[in-house]
């Protein structure tokens, strides 16, 4: 196979902040065009649970987000932090704190790009089973975040009236509801 690979020139910070970050960048095409400005975001690390509570039911948040003016579901997740030593321990701690539930295991799934035509970061996808309510929530203070529990019949009707907007949460329902057994191929 060709490599379609490009190198880098140069590189600009335009934007620095500690959720998002833009540059551009300078680079060349193995069959040396040069591309100029190419503009990524970087993001940190992302995790997405598809979380399961003891007795089955899915655990969904409903919350406002601003870029679409929407209020909609989604799953637990969040950035991963510099304090979290794995990407297993920033899931954990992002269901603790926005759900108040522990889980007994966490697999992983897999993981995605939301664009990696501009995005530099990954979405990490895991199945946490077992929860149990443990604490209540302590959420950022940008977050105003309701928990809601889903049976797998509620979670398909939600799927089918397009009633998740994220597409990487989607994304990880599709991986989770493979790794469950609930679709085959």
């Amino acid at each position: 196979m060709k490599d379609l690979s490009w190198k880098t020139l140069s590189s600009e910070y335009l934007f620095k902040e500690s959720w998002f970050t833009l540059r551009s960048d300078t680079c060349e095409t193995q069959e040396g065009k040069i591309i100029s400005p190419y503009y990524v975001y970087e993001f940190p690390t992302w995790v997405i649970a598809v979380a399961l509570t003891a007795d089955g039911r899915f655990i969904l948040e409903r919350q406002y987000r601003h870029a679409l003016d929407v209020t909609d579901f989604e799953l637990p997740g969040g950035c991963v932090d510099d304090t979290d030593a794995t990407l297993e321990a920033a899931l954990r701690r992002e269901l603790l704190e926005e759900t108040g539930y522990g889980f007994d295991a966490v697999e992983y799934l897999g993981k995605t790009s939301a664009n990696p035509s501009t995005n530099n970061n990954w979405a990490h996808f895991f199945l946490a089973t077992g929860g149990q309510k443990v604490q209540e929530q302590h959420l950022d203070f940008n977050e105003e975040i309701e928990v809601y529990l889903y049976t797998l019949d509620e979670l398909k009707q939600l799927l089918s009236n397009n009633g998740l907007v994220q597409s990487m949460h989607v994304t990880a329902l599709f991986y989770a509801l493979m790794r469950l057994g609930h679709l085959q191929w």
